[in-house]
């Protein structure tokens, strides 16, 4: 008897094959505390890469073509969320690699975002919500710069629909650093209908000057599967919204820019 794939599976086997990517080799980061790691690792699955699992006492990065770091509560958030983590062993070479000539591609979710901007990878802070309260819910996105390393399966102005969730996701900065986010197109996600968590200016995330370094407070992986994540809008399907996260970072180490 021929048993039938789960849905995940259908759609990860035909990212592979379509996109003949399955060699290209995203690192997931797992800190004490990290939630989400095994969901980032099934979304690059699921967008035909190979997840390689990452240790922050690590002491190398390995031969890894682009690193995510997930989302959770590292170290249980003590001091502030991302404070300690941003001086595990790891981080140092992820560093390294990010602002190298390679300009090795980062992604930081939700706590993951919080320990870019502790690691000075991108600039500003993440404080507490402005309701003082954690909150989670689908959240509608607009894709304000489709150039980066994480974003080129998108376009410029599209909304997308993924779930957000978190207690610490008030992007900060001071008027300077907004107006030059601003000036050097680095804002790459805005909220759209509501701000969750009273962000500067909207910001749900940024990029560094070169693309390769994009950070956000919603979970993109948790919006990669049919028949599971945001529900449709309009009739028309939004589960899969997240998922040009992963497969736009595939494309770029391919070499296939716009």
């Amino acid at each position: 008897m021929t048993s039938l794939p789960l849905i995940g599976e259908a759609i990860a086997a035909d990212a592979s094959g379509a996109r003949g990517l399955a060699g290209a080799k995203i690192g997931v980061v797992t800190f004490p505390g990290t939630l989400d790691d095994r969901d980032a690792a099934r979304a690059v699955r699921l967008a035909g890469g190979t997840a390689v699992p990452l240790w922050h006492a690590d002491s190398e990065l390995g031969d890894v073509d682009a690193v995510i770091i997930p989302g959770g509560f590292s170290y249980g958030d003590y001091l502030r969320a991302g404070a300690i983590s941003r001086f595990a062993p790891l981080m140092s070479k992820i560093i390294d690699a990010a602002n190298s000539d390679a300009k090795l591609p980062v992604l930081g979710i939700c706590n993951g975002f919080q320990i870019l901007t502790e690691s000075h990878l991108l600039p500003g802070s993440m404080i507490k919500n402005d309701h003082l309260k954690f909150i989670c819910r689908d959240q509608t996105l607009r894709v304000e710069n489709a150039n980066t390393a994480w974003t080129v399966d998108y376009t410029d102005g599209q909304e997308i629909i993924v779930p957000l969730k978190n207690q610490e996701g008030q992007y900060i900065a001071d008027e300077k650093t907004l107006d030059a986010l601003e000036a050097e197109g680095r804002v790459v996600f805005r909220y759209v209908g509501f701000n969750p968590n009273g962000s500067r200016r909207d910001i749900a995330g940024i990029s560094n000057a070169a693309g390769n370094v994009v950070g956000l407070m919603p979970h993109p992986e948790h919006a990669v599967e049919a028949g599971f994540g945001p529900e449709s809008l309009n009739g028309e399907p939004r589960d899969t919204d997240g998922l040009g996260f992963f497969t736009s970072v595939l494309t770029k180490i391919m070499g296939g820019d716009k």
